[in-house]
């Protein structure tokens, strides 16, 4: 089948490279030779293509995702369809359907057909939770049900799936050898664990990788291969098993690419400031410059409520240090579903870490945008600081709960507006 890959290594520039070049400001030449080498990835099913198509990888715009989906206790689809307008409207690149509650397939057949944006799945979640309703238990998980949720969720459309291939029995042999403060986080990983324990058996994800990479190849799936070992905790970051399961990603994602199958590699979690660039150079080392997708990382495990915050400032420290692609985290994080508010929240914040480190990358247009904030500020228009903002209605809103007395000047400085007081001394003092 001609994938993305296997067209741009033949020469052939395709519709998708041309946009995302245009969007990047970049050759298309550029796009096809990283998309060659598996630096960069189109994710984009030829089953149902999207309107915004996006390049996540070296020498892009850091991409952010956001994840959405229902829980059992909140099987709502009328609030994941509002969850994923925030997401859109906030500016989300991607997002992903993580439901685990009420009809599934329709869940995500709905947001697949309303999402103007790339769309990923966890296949493994939509098997478990139907083993344990067929069967009584995740550990009676046939394994051809897994293959066959991956194949239904491709054909209907999804761009990108999470697959935790990398998860061996000689990386949980490590991890219960070493010891963890908080074992393994990982929904998917924890669901593959326990069927793999209870059957002491190969992780089937990986034992059959050439069955996934024919799926992959069939619809140009992107397979981006999860972190089902990824430190929960501060105290597990950068440990034995995660960095097992990160040896063995990397040499999935060369039989991936010797198959034409373009690939993403996950990343951690909870890691502390001082590490976070280290766990990126790994990665990129050992995974020959793969797009690395990282879920903050969150610098500190007290946030709660504020995680959203603690996730950016780890964001921005991995895009700055070479991460291609974010994957939000919301003020719900460890404590209930998000809400539509919440995901808003999050997307905005992971952009803002995203966009920080495309400044100190020197992605083109990135610094083009401030330099514009900067002078809509010194001349003083508020419209254009309004539309230029990150997100434009927080600050119309603003601005507006709490109007100044001079229209060039805010509530705050009013009349001791430092620009507004320079402004005509310096064009008086000029030679």
């Amino acid at each position: 089948m001609n994938t993305q890959m296997k067209q741009a290594r033949a020469g052939h520039l395709t519709p998708e490279i041309e946009k995302v070049a245009e969007q990047e400001r970049l050759s298309p030449q550029t796009i096809m030779e990283g998309i060659s080498r598996g630096t960069i990835v189109i994710p984009h099913n030829r089953a149902l293509p999207k309107s915004r198509i996006c390049g996540i990888g070296c020498g892009l715009r850091t991409k952010v995702n956001a994840n959405i989906g229902t829980s059992k206790d909140r099987p709502d689809l009328g609030q994941e369809m509002e969850k994923l307008h925030a997401a859109l409207e906030a500016g989300a690149d991607t997002v992903m359907d993580l439901s685990t509650g009420g009809d599934i397939n329709l869940i995500r057949r709905e947001i697949l057909h309303h999402s103007s944006v790339p769309v990923g799945t966890v296949p493994i979640y939509q098997a478990a939770i139907e083993s344990i309703e067929e069967f009584g238990a995740v550990v009676k998980m046939p394994e051809e049900k897994l293959f066959r949720v991956i194949e239904e969720q491709a054909a209907d459309g999804v761009d990108f799936v999470t697959i935790h291939a990398g998860l061996t029995m000689d990386a949980v042999q490590r991890l219960k050898k070493q010891g963890r403060l908080m074992d393994i986080v990982s929904r998917g990983g924890a669901f593959l664990v326990s069927w793999m324990i209870h059957h002491q058996r190969e992780n089937p994800l990986y034992e059959h990788f050439d069955r996934l990479l024919d799926l992959a190849r069939r619809f140009d799936l992107v397979l981006s291969l999860g972190d089902g070992l990824r430190p929960g905790a501060l105290a597990d970051a950068t440990d034995r098993a995660q960095i097992q399961e990160l040896l063995t990603l990397g040499e999935l994602a060369e039989r991936a690419w010797q198959a034409d199958v373009q690939v993403m590699i996950e990343g951690p979690g909870h890691v502390p400031m001082d590490q976070i660039e280290a766990n990126i150079v790994l990665q990129k080392r050992l995974c020959k410059n793969a797009p690395f997708y990282v879920l903050g990382p969150l610098v500190t495990d007290i946030a709660s409520g504020y995680d959203h915050i603690s996730s950016a400032i780890g964001a921005a420290i991995a895009a700055r240090a070479g991460a291609d692609f974010i994957c939000y985290v919301t003020p719900s994080e460890h404590l209930r579903l998000p809400t539509p508010e919440d995901v808003r929240d999050g997307v905005i914040a992971a952009r803002i870490a995203a966009h920080a480190a495309d400044i100190a990358k020197k992605i083109p247009g990135a610094l083009e945008w401030d330099n514009k904030m900067s002078q809509a500020r010194k001349s003083q228009d508020w419209q254009a600081q309004i539309q230029l903002a990150i997100y434009p209605k927080t600050a119309q809103r603003l601005r507006q709960a709490s109007p100044p007395k001079e229209t060039a000047t805010c509530s705050m400085c009013g009349e001791f507006c430092a620009i507004g007081m320079v402004k005509d001394f310096l064009k008086s003092s000029q030679p």
